[in-house]
């Protein structure tokens, strides 16, 4: 059979075992061969009693001196097993009573478990019963699973894998020279089964040729969808720069010139016959919500329409507001479209659109709906893009014909990193934030303070200032001990009276949310209690005190981002993080990056490398990962060695390259199309 028939042929179970596999994301004979042990047990030597140190995994053999069951309160099965060197005592506190029938007095038994100390002496806590015998010849690997899946099923399902796959190279032979690589059957079949004597964290033989193999391939995918996208021809965009002008003069700030290097990039990219295809990064408040209006300026003078899609409805209602602000002036047709319009006012709108009287359309998800036509769509704009999955990118994408398309993200990638994974996408960066912008102050402050920061946030708004209080639940929880949206608000409403306080929320409807905006924008609210879907857009220059409750439970990425929310004004903004004892290593680290970093570069590096590299793309979002092995952080090094090599086999060896790509690349291609 062909490479490509064997690779992709689908696992052979039934319904209820197949079910189990696709929860783990394996489809397909490939996906079993690169699911990554978890770690290894040692199966090959026996130890004995005395060699057996507390914390490690070990395989020991013994004869049964003692087997009864005890009530230590519970009750328990205790046997003890020595062997020339001491006694081991195996504790099984679940069991059924046939157990003890299988452990008599006298039997030779060989046991594999974490070596304990308990108050009889060394213990192993329900061991693993293993046959007399030959030993195993390699480290037994132990997979991750889900529940009812054995780790003997996944086991029998690899090596059956692993014997019917081709594990022979697709690299070069002079490649793998070149870069001391392992071959690439020796490889995979190291990971499964590798030798006692063979280092497990062995970043110079088979991880590391995994590892190259999957960063190589997603730099030749990257370099053939690049090379698709510019061999195919669209129209150009120019514009009059007309409309851009006039927007121009009625803003109340001029650019930065980071902004006008990007714009400057955009303009180049929409007046030749390629496909756009441009990532836009920049920090919080970096003004990036203006060059994508100014860049629509450009579509919409030649007569195209341009669509932009936002994650939230709070959000798509806050940009629609201030495109109006902008555009309206203008003579430009602007309108907002989500899910939980009315049913009126979105039929108007989807006709609207397809008419071809709307020029400017700003929405959340409906706007890439089936039932959504455009007369004339010639350019896209997706803000903070990593929060869509990849197929709903692809279908809003879908909605033009080789439109040019611009994503915005706000969770900055670091620069290096940008370049060398986005090898298929222009990148912009506005690395330079509006003048006069004051560095925000955070301040860390535990729980047990509360009362002290309710009467900061009063006396502060005493002042004219508002304040946002932001928490992280909505209803109440069993698990967790959150203090949740409506508590607060009913909190805040008693202390900080005679202060006006407001609540916003996800379960409101739009016009709610909306009015409740428009009343804290008119500081008609001077403290609006809000949930994290103010994370992004929401631009009310008065607001300079925040205050996050149970900082520790979030993300750096969304604590960066809801900070940038204050601070945008001629004052200084204050970021209060509340947090809660007892905080783990992860929490007590995401807090001391937020307090002492301001730079969005810096914190989205410390955050990745928590995270790890699944959202680049949004591919979490997709149900497929492209990286088993690789970690783009860890490995950046190997990643600038795999871009090298993959511009040379692009240039040079177009046969060997689309046979790797297609190895690793199974069912991922999509994830380089958006």
């Amino acid at each position: 059979m062909t490479l490509k028939v064997l690779e992709e042929q689908p696992i052979v179970a039934t319904p209820s075992l197949l079910k189990k596999l696709h929860k783990m994301g394996l489809y397909t004979l490939f996906d079993l061969i690169i699911h990554r042990p978890l770690r290894y047990e040692n199966e090959t030597h026996i130890h004995t009693v005395d060699q057996a140190l507390i914390g490690q995994t070990l395989l020991i053999e013994g004869v049964i001196q003692e087997s009864e069951v005890r009530f230590l309160p519970r009750r328990q099965l205790i046997v003890r097993l020595s062997d020339k060197t001491g006694v081991l005592i195996l504790r099984f506190i679940h069991f059924y009573s046939t157990l003890q029938q299988l452990l008599p007095v006298g039997k030779t038994i060989r046991v594999l478990g974490e070596i304990r100390h308990g108050f009889m002496g060394k213990e192993i806590i329900h061991p693993k019963l293993r046959p007399i015998g030959s030993l195993s010849k390699t480290l037994t690997p132990i997979y991750p699973t889900v529940k009812g899946l054995s780790q003997t099923t996944i086991l029998r399902l690899i090596n059956n894998a692993l014997d019917t796959l081709s594990l022979k190279d697709t690299l070069p032979p002079t490649l793998c020279q070149r870069l001391k690589l392992m071959s690439f059957c020796k490889a995979i079949r190291s990971i499964h089964h590798p030798q006692p004597t063979q280092p497990l964290g062995d970043e110079t033989g088979a991880l590391k040729r995994l590892k190259f193999d999957e960063l190589l391939s997603q730099q030749l995918l990257s370099g053939f969808a690049r090379q698709k996208r510019e061999g195919q021809s669209t129209f150009a965009i120019q514009g009059n720069r007309q409309l851009r002008k006039q927007l121009l003069d009625q803003l109340p700030f001029e650019l930065t010139q980071a902004q006008q290097k990007v714009l400057s990039d955009i303009e180049k990219d929409l007046a030749t016959t390629k496909p756009m295809h441009r990532l836009l990064q920049g920090d919080v408040g970096s003004g990036k919500t203006i060059v994508a209006a100014l860049s629509a300026l450009t579509a919409i003078e030649d007569g195209f329409q341009v669509a932009m899609m936002v994650p939230t409805e709070i959000l798509a209602e806050q940009h629609y507001l201030k495109f109006q602000e902008w555009f309206g002036p203008l003579g430009i047709h602007t309108l907002c479209l989500t899910s939980r319009l009315p049913k009126a006012q979105k039929t108007q709108a989807i006709e609207t659109i397809a008419s071809g009287e709307n020029q400017f359309a700003i929405g959340t998800h409906a706007l890439f709906q089936k039932n959504i036509t455009f007369a004339k769509l010639g350019f896209i704009v997706i803000d903070e893009q990593h929060r869509f999955g990849v197929m709903q990118r692809l279908a809003f994408k879908n909605k033009g014909d080789k439109i040019h398309q611009l994503m915005m993200s706000a969770t900055p990638i670091p620069r290096t990193l940008a370049m060398n994974f986005f090898a298929d996408i222009d990148v912009s960066f506005i690395d330079e934030l509006p003048p006069n912008r004051s560095p925000i102050r955070t301040q860390l402050i535990d729980n047990t303070r509360r009362n002290k920061v309710e009467a900061l946030v009063k006396a502060v708004c005493e002042t004219g200032q508002q304040a946002y209080w932001v928490c992280p639940l909505i209803d109440e929880s069993e698990t967790l001990s959150l203090k949740t949206v409506n508590e607060t608000y009913q909190r805040l409403l008693l202390s900080l009276a005679p202060l006006q306080v407001g609540l916003l929320h996800g379960k409101m409807s739009p016009q709610q949310k909306q009015i409740t905006m428009s009343d804290f924008v008119k500081n008609r609210i001077q403290v609006l209690v809000s949930t994290t879907i103010i994370e992004v857009g929401i631009d009310v220059a008065n607001a300079n005190l925040m205050v996050i409750d149970h900082a520790e439970r979030m993300g750096l990425a969304q604590l960066h981002q809801l900070r940038g929310r204050i601070g945008r004004g001629s004052l200084q903004g204050r970021c209060l993080l509340l947090f809660q004892k007892p905080l783990t290593d992860v929490a007590k680290a995401r807090l001391k990056v937020i307090y002492e970093e301001q730079d969005g570069f810096k914190i989205a590096y410390e955050d990745l490398k928590i995270r790890g590299p699944g959202e680049l793309l949004g591919e979490r979002q997709s149900g497929a990962t492209f990286f088993r092995f690789a970690d783009c952080i860890k490995d950046e090094a190997l990643l600038e060695q795999a871009k090298q090599e993959a511009f040379y086999l692009l240039k040079n060896q177009q046969k060997s390259a689309k046979t790797h790509a297609k190895r690793w690349s199974l069912g991922k291609t999509q994830l380089l199309e958006v």
